[in-house]
């Protein structure tokens, strides 16, 4: 469900300009190649007269991720906030760099810093257009670095409710598209939409997007298993945007429906044009890391 009232995020229209949208509680609800005609229509127009679900679906994609095409690279830290059942926490603290790759996915790389038990670990994931993602992971504790197979990228990251497939980010033609509905989500408009994993290993057979027609930021996020239950939810707040074109959230919640457990991701110090070099993003450099 969305977050209640004041917590939906911000949107920044200024240095001194901040506006919030609330999403009510208790309202009823219900992310990516076509011409580039096709991206004159707005999002919320409904479906033209030659245009399927699917193709919309399809097209709104597309638009989400031109939308974000051209960053280069960017820093940020973050802290990762795990609760069990019972509203017990153990906190992280990490550091986030990624750059951009023309032509095909971007390459990330997660670095833990506290507590001392994880302190050093990292994850490094090369994404990838139209082939499965590289994901290794680096145990300082082993000095090994390991290779993330597909099988296991469905599992916790770290014991976290994000799995490996959720710390990579997602290319257009990774999945086919159905657009669902228009619907208001607190003072916005947001169109609902479907996509479907191509990749038979992905640990989810759906997810259905809330994104506001706008400025097509992603609010709502509901994550299907294999089995079509319902399994994960995960919410974004506090949207800034930077360079006055790119939009990052502040905040996302990962709420696990079958344990009752939840991860929450807090973002910060985002610093875009950081320079970083391809050879910070390789297996050799992930033994480097301090």
């Amino acid at each position: 469900m969305f977050p209640r009232q004041q917590s939906a995020g911000k949107r920044i229209t200024g240095q001194g300009s901040t506006t919030r949208f609330p999403f009510p509680h208790g309202t009823s609800f219900g992310i990516l190649v076509l011409s580039l005609s096709c991206l004159c229509m707005p999002a919320g127009q409904g479906l033209a007269q030659d245009e399927t679900p699917e193709q919309k679906g399809l097209r709104i994609a597309q638009e989400a991720s031109a939308s974000n095409d051209g960053f280069g690279d960017f820093t940020a830290g973050l802290t990762m906030v795990l609760r069990d059942r019972q509203g017990r926490e153990s906190v992280r603290e990490m550091r986030f760099k990624v750059l951009e790759v023309p032509g095909d996915g971007d390459k990330s790389l997660f670095v833990f810093d506290r507590p001392r038990d994880v302190q050093g670990t990292a994850l490094l994931t090369h994404a990838h257009v139209n082939t499965q993602d590289d994901q290794w992971l680096y145990l300082p504790a082993l000095e090994r670095v390991k290779r993330i197979s597909a099988s296991t990228r469905s599992g916790s990251f770290m014991g976290s409710e994000f799995s490996y497939e959720d710390m990579s980010a997602p290319e257009v033609e990774e999945f086919t598209y159905r657009y669902l509905r228009d619907e208001p989500c607190g003072e916005l408009n947001c169109t609902v939409t479907e996509q479907f994993p191509l990749d038979e290993k992905s640990g989810y057979s759906r997810k259905v997007i809330w994104q506001d027609m706008d400025e097509l930021r992603t609010w709502k996020m509901e994550l299907y298993d294999r089995r079509g239950s319902h399994l994960k939810t995960l919410t974004f707040v506090d949207y800034r945007q930077y360079q006055d074109r790119f939009w990052r959230a502040g905040e996302q919640t990962m709420v696990n429906h079958l344990t009752g457990a939840s991860t929450v991701l807090r973002w910060a110090d985002f610093q875009f044009g950081a320079n970083l070099d391809d050879g910070e993003f390789t297996q050799t450099a992930l033994r480097r890391i301090r």
